[in-house]
C-alpha cells in the first residue's frame, strides 16, 4: 500500500523508461524520468488487460485516486465499460442541464451504448464529438433549424467523407426521435428530408470474381502461391469455406472437429450486436473433405499453438488482415478480387452455376434470413443439406481449378 510520502518522494532513474508503484486492487502510480506522476487502474476485460487513467499527482491525491478506482471498479461490476462511462460523464459535465443537443445526444447514447459493440460505440461517440457537437452541441434542441444541421453535414461532405455524412445524419435522426416525446406538440424531427440534400452515397462493395473461367484462373494461381504454407492454406480455404475474413484469420484449433468436418465459431466472434454475441448460438460451419485435408496438412506446422494461422511475429496472435490481401495482389488479382469477395463469389456461383438452395447458402454465410414461415433460418442448422452443398461447391472448384469445361446453367428468374 502506498502512502502520501511514497507518492511525494517517488522518482524514476534517468536510465529507466518509467517506474510503477503499486497500491492495491490494480491501482498504481507511474513515474516518468521527467518527473511526471500519473495514476492508472489496471483491469481485465474480455480476457484482455486494460488500464484507465485516473489523473496526475499531486492534482489527484492518493485518497482521490482510490475513490476513482473504486468507482471505476463498480462500473465494471455492473457490466459497463469504465473508460466509456468516464468519457460520457466528462462530456455531460460540460452541459450539466437543459435539453441542449449535446445533453440529449449523450443521454440517448448512454442508453444505447451498452447494447452495441465497443467499436460501434466508440465510433458513434467520436462522430458526435467531431461532426455535431462543435456546431450544435450548445444549442437548445427546440431552436435548431434544419439548415443548421444540414450545414454541419455539409462540413463532413467537404472533407470527402460521404459515408460518414450519411451515418452522422442517422445519428442525429435517432437523437431527435428520442427527444420528441418530451418536446411540445409543435416540434418535429428536423432530419426529415435532409438525406435528399446530401450527395448520394453508394455503399462500397467488395470486388469479387463471379465468372467461372476467371475464378478458375484465380484458383490455379493460389495453388502455386510461393509466399508460404500458412498464407497459401488460408488462400485455398477462403473459397472453400467462404466465411468472413476475420473469422478465418482467428480460427483456432480448438474450434475444429476434423473427424466430424465441423468448424464451430463462438458467438462472441461473430458479426452481431453485443447482446447477440453474449446470448447467441455458435455458428457451425460444415467443411468439405478438401478443407479437412488442407487443415490436416497444416496441423504439423501450427497445431502446437492456439491459432490455425498464427502471425509471423507472434504465434500468440492470428495472422494480419493484410496477409491474404497482399497475396492476392502478388498473384495479380488484388484489384478484381478481395478476401471478402470469396463470399460473394460463392453466393453467386452456387446459385447461378450449381442451382443450390439460396436459403441454405445464406445460413452458411451466417446471414440473418427468414423462411416463408417467418422463422429465423439461421436457428435451424440444416446441417445435412449444408454438408451436401459445401461438398458440391468444393468439387465444382476442383473442376474449375483443373480447367474443366464450364457449362452455365440457365439463369433463374426472380
Amino acid at each position: 500500500m502506498l502512502t502520501d510520502a511514497h507518492c511525494k518522494n517517488a522518482s524514476c532513474s534517468p536510465g529507466a523508461k518509467r517506474v510503477r508503484l503499486a497500491d492495491s486492487v490494480g491501482l498504481y502510480l507511474e513515474v516518468s524520468p521527467a518527473g511526471s506522476k500519473r495514476w492508472f487502474w489496471k483491469y481485465r476485460k474480455d480476457g484482455k488487460e486494460g488500464r484507465m487513467a485516473l489523473g496526475s499527482y499531486p492534482d489527484v491525491g492518493l485518497t482521490a485516486a482510490r475513490k476513482a478506482r473504486d468507482a471505476a471498479k463498480l462500473h465494471k461490476s455492473e457490466g459497463r465499460d469504465p473508460v466509456q462511462v468516464r468519457k460520457v460523464e466528462k462530456l455531460r459535465g460540460a452541459n450539466p442541464g437543459g435539453d441542449t443537443f449535446k445533453a440529449v445526444a449523450l443521454e440517448w447514447y448512454a442508453k444505447q451504448a451498452p447494447q452495441w459493440s465497443a467499436s460501434h460505440a466508440e465510433r458513434s461517440l467520436r462522430q458526435f464529438e467531431r461532426d455535431l457537437f462543435p456546431w450544435l452541441g450548445d444549442r437548445p434542441m427546440a431552436g435548431i433549424q434544419p439548415l443548421e444541421l444540414l450545414a454541419a453535414l455539409h462540413k463532413v461532405e467537404e472533407r470527402g467523407a460521404l459515408e460518414t455524412a450519411d451515418r452522422v445524419l442517422m445519428l442525429a435522426r435517432q437523437v431527435w426521435d428520442y427527444w420528441l416525446p418530451s418536446a411540445n406538440a409543435q416540434q418535429r424531427n428536423i432530419t426529415e428530408g435532409l438525406k435528399a440534400r446530401l450527395t448520394p452515397y453508394r455503399g462500397k462493395t467488395f470486388a469479387a470474381i463471379v465468372d467461372p473461367a476467371r475464378f478458375g484462373d484465380l484458383l490455379r494461381a493460389m495453388q502455386v502461391y510461393k509466399g508460404g504454407t500458412i498464407v497459401r492454406t488460408a488462400l485455398q480455404l477462403a473459397p472453400l469455406l467462404y466465411q468472413r475474413p476475420g473469422n478465418l484469420r482467428d480460427m483456432e484449433w480448438t474450434e475444429l472437429d476434423l473427424d466430424g468436418a465441423l468448424w464451430t465459431i463462438p458467438s462472441a466472434k461473430m458479426k452481431r450486436t453485443k447482446l447477440e454475441k453474449e446470448q447467441g448460438d455458435a455458428h457451425v460451419v460444415p467443411m468439405p473433405s478438401q478443407a479437412v485435408a488442407l487443415l490436416r496438412s497444416l496441423h504439423p506446422l501450427t497445431g502446437h499453438g492456439r491459432y490455425v494461422f498464427p502471425g509471423e511475429r507472434s504465434h500468440d496472435r492470428p495472422m494480419s488482415d493484410n496477409s491474404v490481401r497482399s497475396a492476392l495482389y502478388a498473384l495479380g488479382f488484388g484489384k478484381e478480387h478481395t478476401w471478402h469477395g470469396f463470399r460473394a463469389s460463392a453466393r453467386t456461383m452456387m446459385v447461378d452455376q450449381l442451382d443450390l438452395d439460396p436459403l441454405a447458402i445464406e445460413a452458411n454465410l451466417a446471414h440473418a434470413v427468414k423462411d416463408a414461415n417467418g422463422r429465423s433460418y439461421n436457428r435451424t442448422q440444416y446441417l445435412q443439406k449444408r454438408f451436401s452443398q459445401v461438398q458440391q461447391w468444393a468439387d465444382y472448384l476442383d473442376k474449375l481449378r483443373k480447367g474443366a469445361d464450364v457449362i452455365e446453367l440457365p439463369k433463374r428468374t426472380a
